[in-house]
């Protein structure tokens, strides 16, 4: 690489069509500077997608991306990088896209540890479908599918990445634009599969998790006595379920993403005979 992109090399000419105020604007900024600010450039990064608001982030960005199907942005975000080592890949989802059809894909993807950064936007609502409650909706939220409340407890994202063996757990707020790029910056760093939750509030249909509720609710974990790299200590904040933190929760520093582990060196073109080593044991395992 020549010379360092800048955050503006990752905006595309499209304009977003987002709604004024989304959360989205601020996620999808600090993960442009937190890719300029790691010597990422557009030509080595990839960009994956689901379906949902957030599923148009790759064609907001300037690099190479793909829009995928309803839950299925990790599967291709894996094949991506076991494919083509030397890419900088990235996933953005959102609550629905992630925890719902996609739960299944994100369990294994954390516990395969392939390295790639994934980043949720949660705004514990589905959006793009004009408001029905999401799993990680609370228990008493009031929607047009759920007008005495969802009566369900909601999906914890942390402790299902903690529980599936993650190597990096972490959650930003869009809004804290530094803290949120920075925190993106660490799981690109992170060698392994890295989940950054972050909540990006719905300003059109869910004004109960707003803007001033994050603000007045988060606990930034930069201010508190908190190691990310002591799992019991990390384990116990994520199974506080009465306080919603800011910052790594846990890294394993001494991870290994998997296509290291399978030995692929090389992108899969570059290689004469089509298939670098450990490349059919990995066929098998998926299929």
């Amino acid at each position: 690489m020549s010379s360092q992109a800048h955050f503006t090399d990752f905006k595309s000419d499209k304009r977003p069509t987002w709604c004024p105020g989304c959360g989205d604007f601020g996620t999808m900024n600090g993960m442009m500077k937190a890719l300029a600010n790691t010597g990422n450039s557009p030509d080595d990064t990839f960009i994956c997608a689901g379906i949902g608001c957030s599923g148009k982030i790759g064609t907001y960005m300037h690099s190479y991306a793909l829009h995928g199907v309803h839950g299925r942005a990790l599967p291709v975000g894996t094949g991506v990088k076991l494919a083509n080592p030397d890419l900088e890949v990235m996933v953005a989802g959102g609550d629905g896209d992630g925890y719902s059809i996609g739960a299944g894909h994100f369990i294994h993807a954390v516990r395969r540890n392939v390295d790639m950064t994934y980043v949720v936007m949660d705004n514990r609502i589905y959006g793009l479908t004009k408001g029905q409650f999401s799993p990680t909706s609370r228990e008493d939220f009031e929607t047009s599918t759920s007008p005495g409340g969802t009566k369900q407890s909601p999906v914890h994202p942390l402790a299902l990445a903690m529980a599936a063996g993650g190597s990096f757990i972490a959650q930003s707020f869009s809004s804290d634009a530094q803290r949120h790029t920075e925190i993106i910056e660490q799981a690109i760093e992170h060698d392994g599969f890295s989940l950054v939750n972050t909540y990006s509030p719905c300003v059109t249909f869910n004004d109960v998790d707003t803007y001033d509720f994050f603000r007045d609710s988060l606990v930034d974990l930069a201010e508190e006595d908190h190691d990310p790299t002591d799992y019991d200590q990390a384990r116990q904040k994520i199974m506080d379920f009465d306080n919603i933190y800011q910052g790594i929760l846990y890294q394993d520093n001494d991870s290994v993403g998997y296509e290291k582990r399978l030995g692929i060196k090389e992108p899969m073109n570059e290689i004469p005979d089509g298939a670098p080593e450990g490349a059919m044991d990995l066929v098998r395992e998926f299929y």
